[in-house]
């Protein structure tokens, strides 16, 4: 039962965020944005290390100086996953006047815009359903308190994602807050379900453990960089971007030493 609460809490942070569009009528101010995107950025990134990188470094030291190995093919791996989604399914992103992945496809502006968020969610649904794998298996590099460290981790980040897909959805004024709402939160429903599928195959996932965990940071860190930050640094006053993006990494990582 602790898991399922666990696999569940990024959703809960998706949800919250998207639940602003009830609450806040205006669309959210551009420096405000900066800050958001920033900051999940910022959580990603210290997740990426502090509870993913630096795991799968420890579990693999018996391998002596190659220990580096599982880390560094499981990022590329990640890197070349996430890649070929973008490549592969049509989205399209917030501010953004033309779509990615195949132009043939003719779906309306808000399905891509779910289905971006949708892709930067997988890799963050992956890194948690791992660490939980690993905590169930019994691994003694990651604890219990870890996997729900990265959890709240992922939902705190999850917020402002949540809050930045449903609220310009309601300002076009095409769609109701009640669709907004549900939209963004369905956004975020492939984080527990790649979780559990992880979890379901604890028995194969425990002797490549090494490789999924970097696995999982590499996908975190393409979307990072791709994505957020571009978005968190174009226009003016980009340095408010990068001032969330301090504080998201600073508080992931005070969480993960703290309570991992």
């Amino acid at each position: 039962m602790m898991t399922f609460w666990g696999l569940m809490i990024p959703l809960l942070g998706t949800t919250a965020g998207s639940a602003c569009v009830f609450f806040l009528k205006a669309k959210i101010r551009p420096s405000l944005q900066k800050a958001l995107l920033g900051f999940a950025s910022g959580v990603m990134i210290a997740a990426s290390v502090w509870s993913l990188l630096m795991p799968s470094i420890d579990m693999s030291e018996d391998m002596g100086k190659l220990a580096f190995l599982p880390a560094a093919v499981g990022v590329v791996g990640g890197v070349l996953f996430l890649l070929v989604l973008d490549r592969s399914i049509p989205h399209l992103h917030l501010d953004a006047k033309e779509p990615e992945g195949p132009k043939k496809e003719k779906l309306k502006k808000v399905t891509m815009l779910v289905l971006a968020v949708t892709l930067h969610n997988i890799p963050e649904g992956m890194a948690v359903g791992v660490t939980f794998a690993g905590a169930v298996a019994g691994n003694s590099e990651i604890t219990m308190a870890g996997a729900f460290t990265l959890a709240i981790g992922i939902a705190i980040q999850n917020f402002p994602e949540g809050a930045i897909i449903s609220m310009p959805l309601r300002s076009d004024g095409k769609v109701s807050k009640g669709k907004a709402f549900l939209y963004g939160t369905l956004s975020g429903v492939v984080e527990p379900v790649a979780a559990v599928i992880t979890i379901l195959l604890t028995s194969f996932v425990t002797p490549i453990l090494p490789y999924l965990l970097s696995f999982a940071a590499g996908a975190m860190i393409y979307v990072v960089v791709e994505e957020l930050i571009p978005e968190a640094s174009e226009g003016d006053h980009s340095n408010i971007g990068t001032i969330g993006f301090a504080a998201g990494f600073v508080i992931m990582m005070v969480l993960d030493v703290a309570l991992g």
